[in-house]
């Protein structure tokens, strides 16, 4: 090939890298947390699931909210916010709630208190796990639903002939909480409101019905590229590569067919949550989860049933029946119970010492 040649051929494939990267590396707002087609731990999936399993009729809302048509009943609409918005309404929303519609917004701005990160708080449902030092400090005590002497976690405020219903946390039933029914079942308590129609948004996730996206331009492919500026640039680097393998009237080779990798949802999951888990600090949660676990499996190896036993009669068993020191499964086991954080380091040596207990077991 000749020089001249080759330098087109590189230039032109520096030029398509750099138009790919700008089009699909550039920075990108994360909108699909609290999205219920979210299988993530931020996400709403298994809360959409349950409610359905309780035979609740909910349904998702994929359009602009201006196109609410009047509803012979109210309308409670779920709005899960991506990111922590301010806690006052939209002129869009105003108006909807003048229809005596509800609205639930979870995720706004509120002040950072001293309270404990992670909390527990009592309600009818049972303890509701919260993870966040946000308070509404200046709430009306009278409209508080959930709160504690910091403040206000969840609130009510009249709105006209509606009303609306503010949380400071956007993870009241996220994915994260599936095994703490309680906070599933309050978020369910309060969307229920009497006769309403209840629908929860995903248009500001991102997700639009196919008229929506007709009507914004957004119908394929190629009506988003036409409303943007890289279509010329596109358009020449397309005739520019038609034109070199014109010239060099030659194929770029032989197809190769890709492997499809295959996707594990469940170690997706568990990835997701980890990650989630480690950036809110929350080791006490780790160990009281896998400690529970351990537990469980090792009563199992010694034939002891799933019912979990005191600390005393499980280490005089593990003794009788091993003839090892109970003392090393005596601390493993006082560490689960203690809840408290502990660090990255003590917690790798935690998991070790499991890990060397279930090797005596076996």
């Amino acid at each position: 090939m000749k020089r001249s040649n080759r330098i087109a051929w590189i230039g032109a494939i520096a030029l398509g890298v750099i138009m790919l990267l700008s089009l699909f590396a550039a920075p990108n707002t994360k909108i699909y947390t609290g999205s219920t087609y979210s299988r993530a731990a931020d996400g709403y999936g298994a809360w959409y699931a349950f409610m359905q399993q309780q035979g609740i009729t909910i349904q998702r809302w994929q359009k602009p909210l201006d196109d609410f048509k009047a509803e012979k009943t109210p309308v409670t609409l779920l709005r899960v916010s991506s990111y922590p918005r301010e806690p006052y309404l939209l002129l869009d929303e105003q108006k909807w709630l003048k229809k005596g519609n509800t609205l639930i917004i979870l995720g706004v701005k509120t002040s950072v208190t001293e309270a404990n990160f992670h909390s527990l708080q009592k309600s009818s449902f049972g303890d509701i796990k919260i993870a966040t030092r946000r308070r509404n400090v200046k709430a009306d005590k009278q409209r508080i639903d959930l709160g504690d002497r910091f403040g206000a976690i969840v609130w009510e405020e009249k709105a006209d002939k509606g009303k609306v219903i503010f949380s400071s946390t956007p993870y009241l039933a996220a994915n994260a909480y599936q095994d703490n029914l309680s906070n599933f079942q309050y978020l369910a308590s309060l969307v229920s409101q009497k006769d309403n129609k209840l629908f929860v948004d995903e248009y500001i996730h991102g997700y639009k019905d196919a008229d929506v996206r007709q009507s914004e331009g957004q119908g394929d492919l190629w009506s988003y590229f036409a409303k943007t500026p890289l279509l010329p640039a596109l358009v020449q680097v397309g005739i520019l590569l038609l034109v070199l393998i014109w010239a060099q009237n030659q194929r770029f080779g032989k197809p190769i067919a890709l492997d499809t990798p295959v996707i594990d949802n469940s170690q997706a999951y568990i990835q997701a949550l980890a990650g989630v888990l480690q950036k809110a600090e929350s080791s006490d949660f780790v160990v009281e989860m896998v400690g529970r676990e351990e537990q469980l499996q090792l009563q199992k190896a010694l034939g002891l049933g799933t019912i979990p036993l005191e600390q005393q009669p499980l280490l005089q068993i593990w003794q009788e029946k091993t003839g090892k020191s109970a003392a090393e499964l005596d601390t493993v086991l006082k560490s689960s119970t203690r809840k408290q954080r502990i660090s990255e380091r003590e917690l790798l040596s935690w998991l070790a010492k499991w890990g060397a207990i279930r090797k005596i077991q076996k």
